[in-house]
């Protein structure tokens, strides 16, 4: 299985029923010119966001990280309710909370989705094969905190919007940036 400890502690996931998710499909190991694609979640909240994006994920062999603490619980019941049946197809890693994925990442490229950048994320060359990326978002309500884009400043990105807007759906937003990216790669693995 792909998943991490934390789903085989049983911490919430499958806590009142049986979900035995399947290894996600995504895209073969060592392709040619391939990045892997890393969508990152700080603290979601809306359970049918985050079904949208892993539905995108699963359609794109993008690999998701959901960081908690979560606004919805990881039930085989809620995830059906929020329309999360691509939840098997999608390769998902947990992470106890934002300060730790953090650290457990400092040396890959991260790349920070917020409407306070002024670099527009078509500036970032995302086409290099090499390390994977890692495509960060904030929650629904807040965003990112404020002091970790401080912290990574060159590594803030915006997706242009009419001047006075607030934001862009954030499965909306996954998914421009998910697509940027395997555009720049020239979509492997894609028909």
């Amino acid at each position: 299985m792909l998943w991490k400890a934390c789903f085989a502690r049983g911490q919430e996931w499958c806590s009142d029923d049986t979900f035995d998710p399947q290894p996600a499909r995504g895209l073969p190991d060592g392709q040619k010119g391939f990045r892997m694609i890393n969508v990152v979640l700080f603290e979601p909240e809306i359970p049918q966001n985050t079904g949208n994006i892993a539905r995108t994920c699963a359609c794109t062999g993008a690999r998701l990280h959901l960081v908690e603490p979560l606004g919805f619980r990881l039930t085989q019941k809620h995830l059906a309710r929020a329309g999360m049946d691509y939840w098997d197809d999608v390769e998902i890693v947990r992470h106890a909370c934002t300060r730790d994925f953090l650290a457990a990442h400092a040396a890959d490229e991260l790349w920070f989705y917020t409407g306070h950048a002024s670099r527009l994320h078509t500036d970032v060359d995302l086409s290099d094969a090499g390390q994977e990326i890692y495509l960060v978002f904030g929650r629904e309500s807040r965003g990112i905190d404020s002091d970790i884009l401080h912290e990574h400043e060159g590594r803030c990105v915006r997706l242009p919007m009419v001047p006075g807007m607030r934001s862009l759906n954030l499965s909306n937003a996954v998914a421009i940036a998910v697509y940027d990216a395997l555009r720049q790669q020239g979509f492997p693995g894609l028909a």
